[in-house]
Order: C-alpha cells, then structure tokens, then sequence
C-alpha cells in the first residue's frame, strides 16, 4: 500500500487490489476485484473486515504500517466468506489483544475455520452499538446477504455504512471511490446485485428497511467502489431491482394421496403460497377429469406434484398426468415434487424423475444451493408420515422459494 486513502477522519481503506483474473462462484472475474478492509484510528483501533484468505501475509504486513498490531482493540467480521475473514487468522496471531466482533452465528464458524477458539469474541445483533473511543460502532443483521451469518455496521459519527458483500462491485481499480472511476460503474453494480443479492431479493428488501432511516453520507463495501457521490441512487437501484412485481401469479398444488398425509401437505402449500401472495389452487387429480388438470396446468405458472409412496410406486391417476406431460410446453414454469411416505419414499423420487423429462424448470436442492447457498430448502420435498410441527418450516421455506422466483421482476 503506497499511500493512506481515507474516507473520513481516521478512518482508512486498508484492503487489497486483486487485479488478477479471478475464480468466484464458478465465474472468472475478467474485471478482477478488492478485497475491502477498513481500519479506524481511535482510542480503541478497529479493523473492519479483513481480506482474502490468499493475501493474508501481505495485508498484515502493510496494516503494520500504519499502527501496532498488538494496539488493535476490536475485528468487526460483517461476514465470515474467505474473501472477507480471509485474513482473520493472520491478524489475530498479532493482534493479540484484539476481540472479535460477529454475530452469533459467525462465532462457531469463525473458531473452526481460523483455529479461534481461544480467542475472546463479542456477539452483537440489531441495534446493538459498541463505543470504539471517539466513534460508535451500531449494528444490524442481515442474514442471507448473503448467508446466514452476515451484518452490516454503521459508524454514527462519520455516517459511513460498511456493508461487506452488499453494494459491492466486481471491479479492480486504484480510484477507490466512485466518484474518481474512469468509467460508470452502473453495469457492474447491477451486474454484481444480479449475481449475489438477487436470490436473496427478500431480505434486501428488509434490509433497505433497516438502513432507511441512517443519514448514510459514504457507503464502504467489501469489493470494489466505495460510494460516496450519488450515494441514495445506489441503495434506489436494489430497492427497484428487489421489489415484487405487480403480475399475479399462480401456484397449482396437484396430489394423489393414500391416507390424507399427502393432501395435508397440499393444502399447507397453498396457505403458504397464498401468504405470499401468489394465487393458488388444490386439485385431487383422481377427483378431476384429466383435460380439467391439463388446463390447470398450462394456466399456472408453478406446478407441484405430489404422491404418497406405496409398494415404492406412485398411486392413483399420477403417473398417467405427468405421461401427459411431453404434450405440453412447461418452459416458462416451475415445478416440483413432494409426497408422504413412509419408509423409502420412492413415489417423490419417481415425479421427480418425470419431471426431469419435461421442458419446466425443475426445482432441486443442488440448483438452490448453487444459486443461493441455503442449506435449508430442499426439493423434492419429501415429508415422513402425516406433516409434524418440525416440517411446517420446510414447507414454509419451499413455498417462500417459489414465490420469490414467481414474483421476481428480472
């Protein structure tokens, strides 16, 4: 680091420009990217965020620059991914007496991946604040921005937002500040909020609830720009890009079932579906003429299928629907699986493997994990028995998958 860049008084940018082209989610970073770390100069030090996992050493070495590492008082972790808590492990090796500070879920998390737990750690959560010494630190989670763990912190004094991931670019540059780019950076804002934040739409928008009320005068993200010119147009292009869109759709729940269990869990996704604000609709296909359910069908914009599992088979007029099927063309929907069972369950297995054969866009848990990195959807949906208080939670969480898929505006 050849020169201090500071965004307000004592108050430094201190991360890494990696202008490489770099791996990330599968993608390469032709634009390479930062890796954004903040250091406060008060009567206790801070660093907020740290670097990735592969510039640990060097950003060690150059924070040494600029103050005494045993004299850091505080390591705020917004979000514990490796390309932000990358270097955490180095800097607490010599920041001895530093405390860090997460929320409670990133403790554990923290401790196993950087060998940390001997080290004492401070757990903070919404509206909680932490006096650094001349400034105050406030908190707020935001969980699933983009995973679980994450927060965002806001320094009252500077009012200045440090976001991690949120409001981020993907761009490698030695301008630092939005206002000195060479270029716009608008596409690659959006470009990056499509990438990342987009499967969390939902919880942008209740985090844009969260900071409406802060006098936000610069905005210092983990990757990329920090936005200090126009700053309100940046926050307006997630709330634009988050928001519902004002279609109506429609969620079709079809089932076969054996001894009620299967059609309990249709009807608990169409409350569901309906808490949402989708439109939905429960037909028992053996009660139903089949040119009836075909209609149905090509008028829904999500469909899913459901059948108990008996003698490891399907039951009813099920498989004869979804032969049915490759006379349709499904692409613009979605659709899933989901059944009781009561040992195997090999009835969900089979729709699935129907569905597999069609144009829709199946949901799977591997897509949503890769989409998204939620360990906590699953598809097909497959629920053991009559529906227990345990998997109203699964139900819920898939029913509020699809409508966030359903009511996406891009």
């Amino acid at each position: 680091m050849k020169e201090n860049i500071i965004l307000s008084k004592n108050i430094f940018w201190v991360g890494k420009v990696d202008d490489r082209d770099v791996p990330f989610h599968r993608l390469t970073l032709t634009k390479g990217t930062t890796y954004n770390s903040y250091l406060l100069m008060t009567e206790k030090p801070t660093v907020i965020d740290t670097v990735d996992l592969s510039f640990g050493r060097e950003f060690v070495e150059n924070l040494k620059n600029l103050i005494e590492l045993d004299k850091i008082k505080y390591i705020v972790i917004n979000h514990t991914e490796p390309d932000h808590s990358g270097a955490l492990g180095s800097l607490a090796a010599r920041a001895k007496n530093a405390v860090i500070v997460c929320t409670k879920l990133a403790v554990d998390e923290l401790k196993e991946m950087y060998k940390l737990h001997n080290r004492e750690f401070l757990i903070v959560g919404d509206g909680d604040t932490l006096d650094i010494g001349g400034k105050t630190l406030s908190f707020i989670e935001t969980p699933y921005l983009h995973t679980a763990e994450t927060m965002i912190t806001y320094c009252v004094e500077d009012k200045i937002l440090f976001p991690c991931d949120i409001f981020s670019t993907h761009v490698a540059n030695y301008e630092y500040f939005n206002d000195m780019a060479k270029e716009d950076i608008t596409a690659d804002y959006i470009g990056y909020y499509k990438l990342i934040m987009h499967p969390h739409r939902r919880y942008v928008q209740n985090m844009l609830k969260e900071i409406k009320n802060l006098d936000i005068k610069i905005i210092a993200p983990s990757h990329g720009y920090i936005l200090r010119d126009k700053v309100q147009s940046f926050i307006d292009i997630y709330d634009n890009m988050s928001k519902n869109t004002e279609e109506s759709k429609k969620a079709l729940v079809l089932y076969s079932t054996m001894t009620g269990s299967t059609k309990k869990i249709a009807l608990l996704l169409k409350e569901n579906f309906e808490e949402q604000n989708l439109t939905s609709e429960v037909i028992d296909i053996n009660k139903i003429p089949r040119e009836e359910i075909m209609k149905a069908i090509t008028e829904a914009d999500a469909i899913f299928f459901g059948s108990s599992t008996k003698y490891a088979d399907m039951i009813g007029n099920m498989e004869d629907i979804l032969k049915d099927l490759h006379t349709l063309n499904l692409e613009d929907k979605i659709g899933a699986a989901f059944g009781s069972y009561g040992w195997s369950g090999e009835a969900v297995e089979v729709v699935q493997d129907y569905l597999k054969a069609t144009n829709i866009k199946l949901l799977n848990t591997s897509d949503v994990i890769k989409s998204t990195g939620m360990i906590d959807i699953e598809f097909p949906l497959r629920i053991r028995f009559s529906p227990k208080e345990d998997n109203l939670k699964s139900i819920e969480r898939a029913a509020i998958y699809t409508a966030d898929l359903l009511l996406s505006t891009i």
